[in-house]
């Protein structure tokens, strides 16, 4: 029954939240300077024809009826097409948009589901780096306070922090890429290609994990159970692995949360350095074409993944520690 009424408690939020989040979008979009149908029509078009192809896409409308059409069709599983990207994948110019070739655009849904899965494999994979690196230099600062792997700890995620994430990536390819030949860096042609970005993106998720880490190893090493075990003949190792690093999991699992959940949505610079073929790549297109459809469509499948993945979260850390609530 907890699971039952935690989930649709969770979901009716969720739904919430994404319905806020497509309606500050919709409306910003809408009220920012520039008009997407002159992209579309192109430069030269005449004023006459871009107030025809507005009124004849409803953009003329009032914002909140635009709003209620969109999310009318949203419940209905279609996203919308997208304002410039053709079906076939062919560049698009001002000149070819017009009624005839207007129902061959893109549908949104497509373009996101397409890319999707390339910014979730390059989040898992920096997940995996950053928790591996993170556990090791994060459990032994934590078990050791004040001592010199707490020193090694922090000045490794004090120097992370530091690194700018764009200037980084330059660096690692031309190390990695150019003069090594190690690893490939532009584009996506396998697996090999996620690496570089990935650690790119590693290495700035991973000071706030070592941090977290040390904070938590070295409260859980501080609590009375610990003092308890040892009296009752527990070895050290049998009290860090069964009893603190199962505690001190809980803080971290909801941080890795909402670090996986905003990696959906920071890859952006990453993925340009790199000409990753992500979701991010596909959102600095979107905007600089001004393709509202695109943008919306990537703000309310991101925001429902975090959603989820919240949820998912919450319900892992009651399992291990069934004292929390939410």
């Amino acid at each position: 029954m907890f699971v039952l009424a935690f989930l649709a408690r969770r979901l009716v939020q969720g739904l919430v939240i994404v319905f806020l989040v497509s309606l500050l979008i919709f409306t910003l979009l809408r009220v920012v300077p520039g008009d997407p149908v002159r992209l579309m029509a192109g430069g030269m078009a005449p004023e006459a024809l871009i107030e025809q192809i507005a009124t004849s896409m409803g953009l003329r409308d009032p914002i909140l009826v635009q709003f209620g059409r969109y999310m009318g069709n949203v419940v209905q599983g279609d996203l919308g097409q997208s304002f410039v990207r053709p079906a076939n994948g062919a560049a698009t110019g001002g000149s070819s948009f017009n009624d005839a070739t207007r129902g061959e655009r893109a549908k949104v849904a497509d373009l996101i589901f397409e890319t999707l899965p390339m910014t979730l494999q390059l989040a898992a994979v920096t997940l995996v780096i950053a928790l591996v690196f993170s556990t090791i230099i994060g459990v032994a600062g934590g078990l050791a306070p004040g001592r010199w792997p707490d020193k090694v700890a922090f000045y490794v995620s004090s120097i992370f922090i530091s690194l700018p994430n764009f200037w980084l990536g330059i660096v690692l390819a031309l190390l990695f890429s150019v003069h090594l030949g190690w690893l490939p860096a532009i584009g996506y042609n396998g697996f090999a290609y996620t690496i570089l970005p990935a650690i790119v993106l590693a290495v700035e998720l991973s000071p706030v994990l070592i941090r977290t880490l040390v904070s938590s190893v070295s409260s859980q090493m501080g609590q009375s159970y610990v003092s308890v075990g040892k009296v009752r003949g527990l070895g050290h190792a049998r009290i860090v692995a069964n009893h603190a690093l199962r505690n001190a999991s809980v803080p971290l699992l909801n941080l890795l949360g909402v670090q996986f959940s905003s990696l959906l949505g920071g890859v952006i610079i990453v993925e340009f350095i790199f000409d990753y073929p992500g979701l991010g790549l596909l959102t600095i297109n979107a905007v600089l074409q001004r393709d509202f459809p695109l943008i919306q469509g990537i703000a309310i499948v991101t925001s429902a993944i975090f959603v989820v993945i919240n949820i998912v979260v919450d319900l892992v850390a009651t399992t291990i520690d069934p004292r929390l609530e939410y």
